[in-house]
């Protein structure tokens, strides 16, 4: 009989590149076929002849260890971003694995596989995700993903403390139908924003896995993209573990309804190179037997499981687990290592480096011994958890946090809500709460106490309500509404309410976890949601037995400065299954801050929120407006370190706050550089930019210097008339062009230290290709004591200025992915300042180099995803395994692509790999038309199927924007179905000649995947 450790120990014994892989090569061979068939689920069994224990993928650990009981919760990650701190985020990952591993000790079931850190770029605010991510430059995501799974990894050269795995790969960030939904990623958007905030942190080595998202990207699910996860794997220096989302390999039959059977699923995403399977909970028996059929009808081989189940084992010796334990360097953790003293530190630490202050005239920060400060608001007096947050092993509120801090002075809390009782118009008596809490019932017959509600708006109709007395809110967890919440929480919130107001003021309350009304039980009068609709539902007349709004008056009167403290609850209107409403703070907080601001007295918004806000008039009227993510245990504390001055502000922001919802453009449309969005595109103006946030004292900034080897540029505020020149050989991920050093002199003016965050921003002119209008390409931090000045020199990338260029191939003509990065020339400016669009001093730069060349097609393929310019069309898939394609986007009739700069010389003929959306017996589509009889016209497909399309294909001469389009020729589409593809040759007329502009105009339900000319 075998045993684990009849493997040769390599890891002790001999000089191995990867002693992780050689051990579970060594593992994978002692396997029989339905032990490895069975390790491709989630929950892999124990092989006890090996002495091989069960294995589990993923432990949550987005921002401390998740649902696993008591934990030390730090800042979400937005909020850790805030801080654009790496080392920060390093010593957050890794006391969040040190608390892993003491969990693993306890249970050795919890995984050493952590699913963290999230890595999709905040493209939409809207997003219901937002709060799990970093920022919405890729570039600073990918920096401080890598930081914090280096935390996670550990410092040990060979034994990982934990195995980072990014999420969720890739072009996800909308949550309505997320599982089959698209995201058209053209191959700019898709190389120059979507794959680099991956890239940095996969080539880094700190990360053993990658998680795919539910969507689909350019027609194809992530979890069958198999280009691109054989290209996210080339970029890492080690082998990486695929991990699919949860139900993922499901949803390609049953929602997307990608392919047929379960079997066909399974294999396919196999063949593309998921390994592990994250479905049906624990039970393996579905995917065990899906794959074995997959085996069996010959849809994969034997070498595929291999090639999974060898990643696999290589996620789990790199823990140390197939090793013998004395080579383990984390074994001594014990379960007790949660909720260190030092982990306290740090949890408080982290708050304070992520609190932004967006403005400030002078109230803050707050007098050294004031004394009556007023905290009014929802978040005034309480801590929030989102759903990915442990069990915070105390929490420590804003109100909390002021005592604490100001022995002295009178701290007043008013939350804002209205206290009420509500009384059933079909008993006549008032709601009231059982002593236990366990039940409510219509049959008190005054407003007394028990019957006491505060109601707190989130805005959108959405309440909660908490009882007086037991201090709990309101759930219908279990249908019987209860009084027992502690707080929201839940996969579905079972603690939130929607209340629809009648005519004659009586309210009805729909339980939005079930969406289901609430009634009154005739004879036991208890209150239970499982009425269908406001005709069967309870009607209560609503007895205000106390306002919110005179109570925040009376505190904020009464006090020398008010902390209005308001935002999201992370479960409500925004969170995962749910993208919010709109970007605009709740009417109801408004509200609370209209109050408050009326008193006369200096009044602070504190927005504490996983998410931007449009704030409208408020961020006029506010003395202060400061920022601050939900921040788990030490919110309360990190914040008043920096409201106090105790500590100076450095948090900036790594997320656009736009005035408005419309300029943060459509959620659904992920092609950044024709939507025009993203802090890169948008010439939206902002309510506080990219890299916003200020400080206690002023910083001045004074010149730039550019250099290079041989020539120096300075400008200043109002001079630069020279400008540098450079000419790299390469894009980002090639060979290091020219090195340019930026030095930045500034000066801290104020009386208080400063930690100025000194951030470059290229700006590019208008060019062929449209580059973002700023970027981020280099950032630093300097300590200035009061009046000191100094100069800071950082070194840019220039690769950072490239573009993905459709036009221009590494590779030469006719590959898979067409274009390649290149750095186009013209006049550009490096400019840094407070802000992404606060710049005050810029330098010149000039990009000397060839422009793109002409494209000579003779005898090549042109791909038809590969265009420079659309309207109407999507990418799409050409198969559903490999390629692309483009189609008429739904809803249009017809649409084009344009290629530019392509060279037909001596081109005589074109042939077009064309297939269509509708199948054989399919009648005729809109923008079908045509017989086959018109010149140069050749009908693919069945020859008696119907036409459902056409390609038109036009030119015009090279960049000749007003110039006439000329016809080449026509093809029709015949209903052959999306994956029947076909040749349909056309001539091309000998009067084209030299650089042209191609059109495609497809109509009705015509695909394209090529043109060989």
């Amino acid at each position: 009989m075998h045993s684990l450790h009849d493997a040769p120990d390599l890891a002790r014994d001999a000089p191995v590149l990867d002693p992780a892989e050689a051990r579970a090569g060594a593992v994978l061979a002692l396997l029989t076929l339905d032990e490895k068939v069975a390790m491709l689920h989630q929950a892999a069994p124990a092989v006890e002849r090996l002495g091989l224990a069960p294995f589990r993928t993923g432990t949550e650990a987005l921002h401390g260890v998740s649902w696993l009981g008591t934990a030390t919760v730090f800042p979400q990650p937005v909020g850790l971003a805030a801080s654009w701190d790496e080392d920060l985020l390093t010593r957050v990952g890794d006391a969040v694995a040190t608390e892993v591993r003491a969990k693993h000790a306890g249970d050795p079931s919890v995984s050493l596989n952590v699913w963290a850190p999230v890595v999709n770029p905040l493209r939409h605010p809207l997003w219901g995700r937002g709060e799990e991510c970093f920022s919405e430059d890729p570039h600073l995501t990918t920096e401080l993903a890598t930081a914090y799974s280096r935390g996670l990894r550990g410092a040990h050269p060979t034994v990982w403390k934990t195995v980072p795995t990014l999420k969720h790969f890739l072009g996800y960030s909308n949550e309505v139908d997320r599982s089959v939904t698209s995201s058209h990623l053209p191959p700019q958007a898709l190389r120059e924003y979507e794959l680099p905030a991956y890239q940095g942190a996969v080539a880094s080595g700190a990360v053993g896995a990658v998680m795919p998202s539910y969507n689909l990207v350019n027609g194809r699910p992530n979890h069958v993209a198999r280009e691109l996860l054989d290209e996210l794997r080339s970029w890492a220096p080690g082998s990486i573990a695929v991990v699919s989302d949860a139900a993922a390999p499901t949803n390609l039959v049953e929602s997307e309804r990608y392919f047929p059977t379960h079997t066909a699923s399974h294999a396919a995403a196999l063949r593309a190179g998921v390994d592990s399977f994250t479905d049906n909970d624990a039970d393996p028996r579905l995917t065990i037997e899906r794959v074995t059929a997959a085996l069996a009808a010959g849809l994969v081989t034997e070498s595929d499981v291999d090639r999974a189940v060898l990643r696999l084992l290589v996620l789990r010796a790199r823990t140390g687990e197939l090793s013998p334990p004395d080579l383990d360097p984390y074994r001594s953790i014990a379960p007790d290592a949660i909720d260190l003293p030092e982990h306290r530190a740090l949890a408080r630490e982290a708050v304070a480096r992520g609190v932004v202050v967006l403005s400030n005239e002078g109230v803050l920060p707050l007098r050294a011994t004031p004394t009556r400060v007023a905290v009014v608001g929802p978040h005034a007096d309480r801590v929030v958890h989102d759903w990915y947050s442990g069990t915070p092993p105390y929490t420590t509120s804003i109100a909390a946090a002021l005592v604490a801090r100001y022995p002295d002075a009178e701290v007043l809390v008013a939350d804002g809500a209205d206290r009420v009782a509500l009384r059933s118009r079909s008993t006549g008596a008032y709601v009231a709460v059982s002593d236990d809490a366990s039940v409510l019932t219509a049959s008190s017959p005054t407003a007394s106490p028990s019957t006491h509600l505060d109601v707190t708006d989130w805005g959108e109709g959405v309440l909660t309500l908490r009882s007086v007395v037991s201090g709990r809110m309101l759930t219908g967890a279990s249908w019987i509404l209860a009084a027992d919440a502690e707080r929201i929480g839940g996969w579905v919130a079972q603690e939130t309410f929607r209340s629809h107001r009648h005519p004659d003021g009586s309210w009805s309350l729909q339980h939005v976890g079930s969406r289901r009304w609430v009634r009154v039980q005739h004879g036991s009068g208890l209150l239970v949601a499982d009425a269908d609709d406001t005709e069967a539902a309870e009607r209560f007349t609503v007895r205000t037995v106390r306002a919110g709004a005179p109570e925040v008056a009376r505190v904020a009167a009464e006090a020398d400065v008010v902390l209005v403290a308001v935002g999201n609850d992370p479960h409500v209107l925004g969170r995962e299954t749910e993208d919010r409403p709109n970007l605009d703070l709740p009417a109801g907080m408004q509200e609370i801050w209209r109050v408050a601001h009326e008193s006369g007295r200096p009044a602070v918004l504190v927005v504490v929120s996983s998410y931007p806000y449009a704030l409208g008039p408020v961020a006029d009227e506010a003395a202060a407006v400061v920022w601050t993510s939900h921040g788990g245990q030490e919110l309360g504390p990190g914040l008043v370190d920096v409201l106090s001055g105790d500590l100076e502000p450095t948090g900036r922001l790594a997320q656009t706050w736009w005035r408005d919802t419309r300029d943060a453009g459509e959620i659904l449309d992920y092609d950044v550089v024709s939507a025009g969005t993203t802090y890169w595109y948008s010439d939206a103006d902002p309510l506080y930019a990219f890299g916003h946030g200020l400080s206690w004292s002023a910083v001045a900034y004074d010149a730039i210097t550019l250099s290079t080897p041989g020539l120096t540029a300075t400008t200043g505020t109002t001079t630069g008339e020279l400008a540098a020149a450079v000419s790299p050989t390469s894009g980002p991920g090639g060979v290091p062009g020219t090195p340019l050093v930026a030095t930045v002199r500034l000066r801290n003016t104020g009386a208080r230290p400063v930690d100025e965050l000194v951030a470059l921003y290229a700006l590019a002119p208008d060019l062929p290709v449209t580059a973002p209008r700023r970027r981020l390409v280099a950032r630093t931090r300097v300590h200035l004591a009061p009046g000191e000045a100094a100069s800071v020199a950082l070194e840019i990338d220039v690769s950072r200025l490239a573009v993905w260029d459709v036009g221009v191939s590494a590779d030469g003509p006719g590959t898979s992915t067409p274009g390649a990065f290149h750095l186009q020339p013209g006049d550009y400016e490096i400019g840094t300042g407070p802000s992404s669009v606060d710049l005050p001093v810029r330098a010149p730069l000039r990009v000397m180099g060839a422009p793109r060349p002409a494209r000579p097609l003779g005898g090549a393929a042109l791909h038809a995803h590969g265009f420079d310019a659309y309207d109407g069309v999507l990418t799409s898939d050409r198969t559903p395994e490999e390629g692309s394609a483009i189609e008429v986007a739904a809803g249009s009739r017809s649409g084009w692509a344009r290629y530019d700069g392509l060279v037909l010389d001596g081109v005589r003929r074109a042939t077009l790999s064309v297939a269509s959306t509708a199948g054989p017996g399919t009648g005729g589509a809109p923008g079908g038309s045509g017989d086959g009889s018109r010149p140069g016209t050749r009908g693919p497909g069945s020859p008696d199927g119907p036409t459902v399309g056409a390609v038109e294909l036009l030119v015009r001469r090279a960049g000749d924007r007003a110039g006439t389009w000329e016809p080449v020729g026509r093809v029709e589409v015949r209903a052959s179905g999306r994956y029947a593809w076909q040749d349909a040759a056309l001539d091309v007329p000998d009067t084209i000649t030299g650089a042209v502009d191609l059109l495609a105009r497809l109509e009705g339900a015509a695909r394209l995947a090529s043109i060989r000319f």
